[in-house]
């Protein structure tokens, strides 16, 4: 039944959610403040490294993304062949058409239209970190797009899990492929190491706390998560201001570097929100599904990609300034594709008076 009245679109949203691209310009100016004021407080922080994975990075990022991992219900995977054609496109605009177009996009930026304008020995880097930032799709905030757009919720908890376990073992063969296709030297032990610290464990642990909670019932988890998300939020808003206290030299003295690498972040966007949700039209999938469809494969695992761009690259690497860009638009950008969709649905819905023309091909 379709709802009467569009949902406020920042009403179902937290007063963090909502508000993250301005808790991100505070960190800039933080980061930056403090790498000019206190260079030596980054520089020890950097010190504190195994095998080139920083340690309180590494904490931070576990209880940044423990938490959320906790929300995937794995036993949802038994729901994917409700909506098989739905789940169809979502893998395929997540992983075969996202992290190459994005690699594509950073060839014509960063090393073509827009090299004359940034630094010439980031160039490198600052590809990496566009594919980094593609190669994994939203796990937590695809959940709020969702709830956003009117999705189905079972459809976007199949999908979050199902894209979870591919991530486990394919994200480091599909960055590394991408990075070396670049011609981006892939230092192969750190991005395994990366993987097993950032995806694995926190995959492992997450599920275990999920498990022992439940067993408690379903409240208990409810009110963990609750308790654990200004711990994850502050976690974020840390390794941010440490990144910046790295980049403050860089950002100022070429400020137009953030608006420039956020071009092709916005143009992946639209592109990949707008390709799954036109293929679940043309397949004959529901609003309901189509909406969290396109809305995954338009935003990304911003906090994996931010960990693993340090790991490989360095805090002050253009690779983590790359991914930080995309954590700074990520709720503009996603609020716009929820309103497009939103705007769009009787348009979507005229189109599956005849769902089988999608399937046959048929005018």
């Amino acid at each position: 039944m379709k709802p009467s009245t569009q949902p406020s679109l920042t009403a179902s949203m937290s007063v963090f959610e909502r508000y993250l691209s301005l808790w991100v310009g505070l960190c800039i100016v933080t980061g930056i403040g403090l790498g000019q004021l206190a260079p030596g407080v980054a520089q020890t922080v950097s010190g504190w490294e195994i095998a080139r994975v920083n340690l309180p990075v590494g904490l931070l990022i576990w209880v940044m993304i423990v938490p959320m991992l906790m929300r995937i219900d794995f036993s949802a995977l038994g729901q994917v062949k409700a909506h098989g054609r739905g789940i169809a496109v979502t893998l395929a605009v997540n992983w075969l058409v996202k992290p190459f177009s994005m690699a594509f996009l950073g060839w014509l930026f960063v090393r073509q239209l827009f090299s004359s304008w940034l630094p010439a020995d980031q160039l490198d880097s600052y590809v990496a970190g566009l594919i980094l930032l593609a190669g994994a799709p939203c796990t937590a905030m695809v959940f709020v797009w969702s709830r956003l757009s009117h999705g189905d919720p079972y459809f976007t908890l199949s999908q979050v899990a199902l894209n979870d376990l591919i991530m486990v073992v394919a994200f480091a063969p599909l960055v590394g492929l991408l990075l070396g296709l670049s011609a981006i030297t892939v230092p192969w032990d750190t991005l395994a190491v990366s993987v097993g610290l950032y995806i694995v464990i926190p995959v492992i642990l997450a599920q275990l706390a999920r498990r022992h909670l439940l067993a408690s019932g379903a409240s208990r988890l409810d009110g963990a998560l609750a308790r654990l998300q200004p711990a994850s939020i502050a976690a974020l808003l840390a390794t941010l201001v440490l990144l910046f206290a790295f980049q403050g030299q860089a950002i100022l003295a070429q400020p137009l570097v953030i608006a420039l690498l956020a071009v092709p972040i916005v143009i992946q966007v639209a592109v990949n929100a707008g390709l799954a949700y036109w293929l679940n039209r043309r397949v004959g999938e529901s609003h309901a599904v189509a909406c969290p469809s396109c809305l995954i494969g338009a935003s990304n695992f911003f906090e994996l990609a931010v960990a693993t761009a340090i790991s490989l690259f360095g805090f002050d690497s253009g690779a983590a300034l790359a991914t930080v860009v995309g954590v700074l638009i990520e709720v503009p950008a996603m609020l716009l594709v929820v309103r497009t969709v939103n705007a769009s649905r009787d348009w979507y819905e005229r189109g599956l008076a005849t769902p089988a023309k999608g399937l046959t091909g048929k005018a």
